[in-house]
């Protein structure tokens, strides 16, 4: 089994992803995507795909002229947006599964006509923004979606490292978690029938471990769910 991961431009970071999606496992391997390597072609070869965090979107793939607003980056990557939104145009001709995790959530809500609010305020940033550490705050989970179902809970305690949300929710979308403070922390297909599976969160499950919540149900839920996906997809291939 071959997972693509995009890379979010540092080493620490990157190698949780690798840690928390193989979870110990040989027959799991991790190929990553970037626009550094331009490697897009790579994709043949993976059996879905994960999108990473990193820095702000440009704001000009969520149709918006304002590049200076708080807490906004030095620079934007705009190759990296357009390797990415590539990437996943890509896995959606291939019918591959894709899990999107921070800044992969909001590219895949952009992806699909949404909007971010470019900075979620002060009172916002004290609950979400990533400051030395990531925060922790708690999620209610929407009751029959899939990130529900493969928690098997209601509510949990997550990190947090964001000061961007989806402001208005990308078409053929769904929300399946949102923020004490009413943030959107997750999103999933409306109808994911004879669809690729496509699950997005806010937070970073690959890091939970940090809070000592790596076996939390919600972030091994994720995992496996993810990996089962996987399985059921290549079974598909012909």
């Amino acid at each position: 089994m071959k997972i693509g991961l995009t890379y979010t431009y540092d080493e620490t970071k990157h190698e949780n992803y690798i840690r928390w999606l193989k979870a110990g496992s040989d027959s799991i391997s991790i190929i990553k995507l970037s626009a550094e390597d331009n490697n897009l072609d790579e994709l043949k070869h993976c059996d879905a795909l994960v999108l990473s965090g990193g820095v702000d979107i440009y704001p000009g793939f969520y149709k918006s002229k304002k590049e200076v607003y708080p807490n906004a980056p030095a620079a934007f990557r705009k190759d990296r947006d357009e390797f990415e939104i590539a990437v996943f145009k890509r896995t959606q001709q291939n019918k591959l599964p894709v899990l999107g995790i921070c800044r992969g959530f909001q590219l895949i809500n952009c992806i699909f006509g949404g909007t971010l609010k470019q900075d979620i305020g002060r009172d916002g940033n004290k609950i979400h923004r990533f400051d030395i550490n990531d925060k922790a705050h708690g999620v209610n989970l929407v009751s029959g979606t899939t990130l529900q179902q493969v928690s098997n809970g209601e509510r949990f305690a997550v990190n947090s490292a964001h000061h961007q949300t989806i402001k208005r929710l990308g078409k053929h979308l769904k929300i399946n978690a949102l923020s004490d403070d009413g943030l959107v922390e997750g999103i999933e297909r409306k109808d994911a029938s004879g669809k690729p599976f496509l699950l997005a969160v806010q937070w970073h499950p690959e890091r939970m471990f940090k809070f000592n919540l790596g076996d939390s149900s919600l972030s091994k839920g994720i995992r496996d769910r993810f990996i089962e996906e996987i399985k059921k997809s290549k079974d598909k291939q012909p």
